[in-house]
């Protein structure tokens, strides 16, 4: 039986669905964790495409700890209250206390 191929869009929903409830990651940690460190624009393309993909896509933040995928979510504040749902405080579209709950997929899955 041959087993299915995963698109890199595939690849980054089953990378952001390991990240733990509380914590967020960034577009550009998971391209480098899938090996396309330049391609953390292309992570972002696929979590606009995540809905109904049962994908935690509101875990996902630019580098800076900044919420620049809040106008893909139905409703106007809705990724700031499933952050602030898990307990992440969100100030001006920004996560804060960025390295205290930053999870980076190179340094924690094998």
């Amino acid at each position: 039986m041959q087993q299915k191929t995963l698109n890199f869009f595939d690849k980054v929903y089953e990378v952001a669905k390991l990240i733990p409830f509380g914590k967020v990651t960034s577009y550009g940690a998971i391209a480098n964790y899938l090996g396309a460190s330049r391609s953390a624009r292309m992570v972002g393309y696929a979590m606009n495409g995540s809905h109904n993909k049962d994908v935690p896509a509101h875990r996902v933040v630019n580098r800076k700890g900044l919420l620049t995928g809040k106008h893909h979510f139905d409703g106007t504040n809705l990724m700031q209250q499933l952050l602030e749902s898990e307990g992440i405080e969100v100030i001006d579209n920004q996560i804060q206390n960025l390295e205290s709950i930053y999870w980076d997929p190179s340094k924690e899955l094998i």
